[in-house]
């Protein structure tokens, strides 16, 4: 969407084709009559900002109907509890009045800090601000100020300030920081400078592309639902303005509010399969605290490189899917076939471990058993001898 055409979107015109999509279903879309009292771009703009507000629901709950979104605008935002997160953690250990957030990715956290704090916005994309403008009403009427400018030129005046890099991917779809716009160089040495603020990244930026992780305070990777969104690098928290001399690494996990943080423990070992399996959250596996898990549910690995744990105890915690094992077998497809047949099984998820040559998808549905019950198959283990653990959710644990 070019700034020509979100403009329209704004006009009486565009609004009134708004109201009349976002009323019908897509099936129902009197698209054709649409078309010949319309401009037929103005249309096809009106239908694809319906599809994307449907799409963001997910993420932005009853804010999604009056809010205008570009699709990089909602792949890459996070579920909105995570900027309510953020916004938390900012009242209470980075506290100030005034915060500058340079680049407005999404705009969600932006218009979340409106609520609280005397926000200033800058970006050097005009169509972004313009969406940021519009989207001030349908998020409760934030107190923000917007500037399209050159961000490295920007004059700010925060006590704090936020960078979002999200959306600054390298044009290859890599991870390079220094291809981002503005480079990340230039955005940690903003922080530094300010002594307080975050940076949002994408989570799957990988350290050697974040030397000593900036030099953060905090480094934390948020999950929601399961669902991994995004790695914040914090700064200045408690109201420390010097960096700790090595950034702790936290997992969090919403809406539960359940964090782990790093302890600085060895890889956990590898272990024979025992009577439990545990498929920790993504936040646990991105910020690589497999083995803070691991110590707290007294297990190991299932197989070098792989993200699965295994206990012959079973411990409640928030951080993993726990199943039990009910049968170990050599891999083999007619061997599970005949296990899932005399069991009736009906359905069932296959999870392959990484490095493992095996099209998880394709083998399901090979096996189409018949019977409505479900298993969990984990294939895991040396290429050379993988092991097919047949597994169904673990009971709740006895807490004391």
């Amino acid at each position: 969407m070019d700034l020509d055409t979100f403009r329209a979107l704004l006009t009486d015109e565009g609004q009134a084709l708004l109201a009349v999509l976002q009323d019908t279903g897509p099936a129902e879309e009197p698209v054709f009559d649409l078309r010949r009292a319309h401009p037929a771009e103005l249309v096809a703009a009106a239908r694809e900002q319906v599809r994307l507000r449907r799409q963001a629901a997910a993420k932005f709950g009853r804010h999604a109907p009056r809010l205008y979104f570009t699709p990089d605008s909602v792949e890459l935002s996070s579920h909105l509890a995570v900027s309510d997160y953020k916004l938390e953690r900012v009242l209470h250990e980075i506290g100030g009045v005034l915060i500058d957030v340079m680049s407005l990715g999404s705009g969600a956290d932006a218009h979340v800090l409106g609520r609280s704090h005397i926000t200033s916005a800058v970006d050097g994309d005009r169509l972004t601000i313009e969406i940021a403008a519009a989207n001030q009403k349908g998020m409760d009427e934030p107190a923000l100020g917007l500037t399209c400018a050159d961000i490295t030129t920007f004059e700010s005046h925060g006590e704090a300030v936020f960078i979002d890099l999200m959306r600054h991917a390298g044009p290859d779809g890599g991870h390079d920081p220094e291809r981002y716009d503005p480079p990340f160089s230039w955005a940690l040495e903003r922080l530094h400078t300010t002594g307080a603020g975050w940076i949002r990244l994408a989570p799957g930026v990988p350290d050697q592309a974040v030397p000593d992780l900036g030099r953060a305070d905090e480094a934390e990777w948020i999950s929601y639902d399961g669902h991994i969104q995004e790695a914040v690098l914090w700064f200045g928290l408690d109201g420390l303005r010097t960096p700790k001399p090595t950034p702790v690494r936290k997992a969090t996990l919403l809406p539960a509010g359940a964090s782990l943080t790093g302890r600085g423990l060895p890889h956990p070992a590898v272990r024979p399969a025992g009577r439990y399996l545990y498929a920790p959250d993504p936040a646990v596996v991105h910020a690589r605290l497999l083995a803070e898990l691991a110590q707290d549910l007294a297990a190991g690995l299932v197989d070098e490189g792989g993200t699965h744990l295994t206990s012959d105890e079973l411990r409640p915690t928030p951080f993993a899917a726990a199943y039990e094992v009910t049968e170990a077998l050599p891999f083999d497809g007619a061997a599970l076939k005949a296990v899932l047949r005399e069991r009736t099984v009906g359905w069932v998820t296959v999870v392959a471990a990484h490095g493992l040559r095996i099209e998880a998808d394709a083998f399901r549905h090979d096996l189409t058993p018949q019977d409505p019950r479900a298993a969990t198959v984990f294939i895991t283990g040396p290429a050379a001898r993988p092991v097919m653990l047949i597994t169904k959710p673990a009971p709740a644990p006895h807490t004391p």
